[in-house]
């Protein structure tokens, strides 16, 4: 069933869009992808139809090499004659909190935000709600969005808890044999709560004993090598397997693996070019692949129809927002192959050492 939506709370007397021509959002100065405040106008000429991408880091590599540009392509092909204005926020609550400000003052014709503390920005995007102005939840959702797709994050934990259990079992390890450690993701991002609770959902419905768990902060991976570190030290046993949040976390908790020559199995997700590389030399046993392309198009699609105020037609709702989720899948050594070709290209992964692991994986 698809939902229909012509937004009530913001949409009711916007009509046809504000004619913003050559808008530049005002910030700060900095540079693009170093926490930018300085707007960058991605899809470039004047038109009627303005629209604020407002991404919140660049460690992680999908948002400055595959979101903003897709979402940018995606927004031409709604629009030719509308603008995006692209800002990304470095992981900064604060700063992030004046580009939604900043949107909002200058009155774009929407916001599409992916927050890095939605807490953070509330009061910003209440201002959006006084002006009318349309907000699309990009892959985290917050209260008062008008529209959101993501992938369905809790789904998405249990796939990582059931890649956990594939990993032991490949092994030859009982998963009731030993402790089992969680390095969530950082607990401001609601999107790392719906995986821990999947995940764990999956591993306590299989008997596995969670002995440790830890949320890390801002997703740094230094962050979970340090306490993977510190646990392994007073551990009296050691653990079989650590659920990874995501593939920089993973990265941290491999390092502090080899550091103590133990060898658990390691799962991520995101499918960045490190976690499969990390994949193919047996470090880490699976990723989730996450199809971007197809969720920058939902969110250019609705961003572009609510701000000339017409229907978005969404596939579900959550939390009472129109909805559209995009299938992810469990990546192993001997999927990297299916994945190639999308967003992610061999000779990103194929390097050096790795070159060799990738022809006996099939990965060209």
């Amino acid at each position: 069933m698809r939902h229909n939506l012509k937004s009530h709370k913001k949409l009711a007397f916007l009509g046809a869009s504000v004619a913003i021509g050559a808008l530049a959002l005002s910030g700060c100065g900095n540079q693009k992808g170093q926490g930018n405040d300085e707007a960058d106008s991605g899809s470039g000429g004047d038109g009627d139809v303005t629209i604020a991408l407002l991404l919140p880091e660049s460690k992680t590599t999908r948002y400055e090499s595959l979101d903003k540009p897709n979402f940018e392509k995606y927004v031409k092909e709604a629009n030719p004659d509308a603008k995006v204005e692209y800002r990304n926020a470095n992981q900064d609550a604060t700063q992030q909190q004046q580009q939604v400000e900043a949107a909002v003052t200058e009155g774009v014709d929407a916001i599409v935000l992916d927050p890095v503390d939605a807490s953070a920005v509330s009061s910003a995007l209440s201002k959006a709600e006084a002006k009318k102005i349309p907000v699309i939840a990009y892959d985290r959702f917050f209260e008062g969005a008008d529209y959101y797709t993501s992938f369905d994050n809790k789904k998405i934990g249990n796939l990582q808890g059931q890649a956990v259990l594939d990993g032991l079992k490949d092994a030859g390890v009982d998963p009731k044999s030993g402790p089992v450690w969680m390095v969530n993701g950082d607990p401001k991002d609601p999107n790392a709560a719906d995986f821990k609770a999947g995940a764990e959902e999956t591993l306590k419905g299989a008997g596995v004993d969670i002995a440790a768990s830890h949320d890390t902060l801002d997703w740094n991976p230094d962050d979970a090598r340090q306490w993977v570190e510190g646990q392994l030290q007073g551990a009296d046993e050691k653990p079989i397997a650590i659920y990874s949040a995501n593939d920089g976390t993973a990265g941290g908790v491999i390092a502090a693996t080899k550091k103590a020559k133990v060898e658990p199995v390691v799962t991520g997700q995101d499918a960045e070019v490190d976690g499969l590389q990390n994949i193919l030399k047996g470090d880490q046993y699976a990723t989730i692949y996450k199809s971007i392309p197809p969720q920058a198009e939902f969110a250019a699609k609705a961003a572009v129809a609510l701000a000339a105020g017409e229907d978005v037609d969404a596939g579900t709702t959550y939390k009472d927002t129109p909805t559209d989720f995009v299938e992810a899948k469990v990546v192993t050594t001997d999927s990297i192959k299916d994945i190639v070709g999308d967003q992610i290209k061999a000779e990103d992964i194929c390097t050096g050492k790795v070159e060799k692991l990738c022809a006996d994986a099939g990965v060209k």
